[in-house]
């Protein structure tokens, strides 16, 4: 036993599936197998809850008949149902099977059972219902080795003259919880391409944490697939917003569906050979009418974009560039504070070898340079002017950290020199200065 529970733990382990069917005889041995077999789930664009609807025949075995073979089958579901209480009243003994093995009931109810006859599918005779319908137990362990397990339900399927009769096909509808998981994404992939969203169904996959146990205790009243057709099917409908990204595995099937409209059917044939799991997972999702056009909107948004953008981040930077330059210095703080000249600005050293009735007019321009505005008179033609204008922009350093500093402000300076010549010798000089202070550096 402590070999079995060691295994059991092994396999807890490994990657689980989300979903998986296991029938179980109610008697060791069973000589019958199930088929044919098709697990079929739908899909809405709404991604409620999705109905699973299960759809099996018994093959009798040769010199068998019905009567020997009868008995009650058990379905195995690893996950929560929808409980509909107008399909009847739980199944006491049902609870008080799985309460004995440790678990802990949280659903129970019962699932509509019906008959659907193969060759008059369509015509106005309805399935045949069977009384009661199917109950089942939805439960979970607590108090195991791994902690609290995902939920898995218990469904007891009663015995059906149908269900060996080849004529007809039993029908077991369910409603089942989280068989659709969504994908991580980024925000931008959810914008443009909508979310995505993972499904799956397999077969005979025990590897989860509550089903395993009951699979250890009843393996040798696993019912095995015959070599009637057996197939997972899954329909999605609104077929023109449906968008699959991933099949797996690779000899999954996809077409549109023959009887329902709008809707594509994924589907993988299962095999009979063993008890080995076999998964059919669809990676898909739904998008607007809006996020269909994203292949040619996104292309035209950026290249409309990147004209726009380019101008703008250029002017954008080149005034950024231009106010940090203006704000920003680095350097020694006694360095030279950068000062920004136009014209001639002359100093109080060159103003002082100007001498009046002794320095000529052509010492002057040797002086103080020949980039001067001259003014004469007509009536008087001795007398000349020079003028001399320049400006000078001073910043004031703020020191923040070592050579960093910001300016806090710019004096300006406007200087106006005249020199007045009488026969091209110096006869006066005026120096003017006018002073003002700036506070941004567009208006240097």
């Amino acid at each position: 036993m402590l070999g079995a529970w060691a295994l059991g733990a092994l396999l807890l382990l490994a990657p689980a599936v989300a979903h998986a069917q296991l029938f179980v005889a109610s008697k060791p041995n069973p000589s019958f197998m199930i088929g044919p077999l098709f697990v079929r789930a739908s899909v809405s664009p709404d991604l409620k809850p999705v109905v699973v609807e299960i759809l099996w025949s018994i093959s009798v075995p040769p010199r068998r008949t019905a009567g020997d073979l009868e008995q009650d089958l058990y379905l195995l579901w690893p996950g929560g149902l929808v409980v509909d209480r107008a399909a009847g009243q739980p199944d006491p003994a049902l609870e008080r099977f799985i309460t004995q093995r440790g678990f802990s009931v949280i659903e129970s109810g019962r699932l509509p059972l019906a008959a659907q006859h193969l060759y008059r599918i369509g015509a106005n005779e309805p399935a045949v219902r069977i009384p009661g319908g199917a109950p089942f137990v939805t439960f979970v362990r607590d108090n195991g080795p791994l902690g609290l397990t995902p939920p898995a339900t218990w469904v007891r399927v009663p015995w059906s003259p149908y269900m060996a009769n080849r004529a007809f096909l039993m029908s077991l509808p369910l409603t089942a919880h989280g068989l659709i998981k969504p994908k991580p994404a980024t925000w931008a992939e959810r914008t443009f391409w909508g979310p995505r969203y993972r499904i799956s169904l397999s077969f005979h996959e025990v590897r989860h944490q509550a089903v395993f146990p009951l699979y250890l205790e009843h393996r040798d009243r696993i019912v095995r697939l015959a070599e009637d057709p057996a197939q997972l099917l899954i329909d999605f409908a609104d077929t023109d917003h449906l968008k699959i990204d991933e099949l797996f595995p690779q000899s999954a099937k996809r077409q549109i569906s023959e009887t329902l409209e709008s809707t594509d059917t994924v589907s993988m044939f299962l095999d009979s050979e063993g008890l080995s799991p076999q998964t059919l997972t669809v990676q898909f999702g739904y998008f607007t009418r809006l996020q269909s056009w994203a292949p040619i909107l996104i292309p035209v948004l950026f290249f409309v974009l990147g004209n726009g953008a380019g101008v703008l981040v250029r002017t954008m930077t080149e005034r950024i560039s231009k106010r940090l330059a203006g704000r920003l210095k680095f350097g020694r703080p006694r360095e030279t504070q950068q000062v920004r000249q136009q014209g001639v600005v002359l100093d109080e050293e060159t103003l002082g070898q100007i001498r009046p009735g002794v320095t000529t007019h052509e010492e002057v321009l040797q002086l103080c340079g020949r980039d001067v505005e001259e003014r004469s008179r007509v009536t008087d033609p001795d007398h000349r002017t020079l003028v001399y204008r320049g400006r000078r922009v001073v910043p004031r350093r703020r020191q923040l950290l070592g050579w960093l500093a910001t300016v806090h402000h710019w004096d300006v300076e406007e200087h106006e020199v005249e020199i007045e010549l009488e026969r091209d010798v110096v006869r006066d000089v005026q120096a003017r200065v006018r002073r003002s202070r700036l506070a941004s550096p567009e208006a240097v």
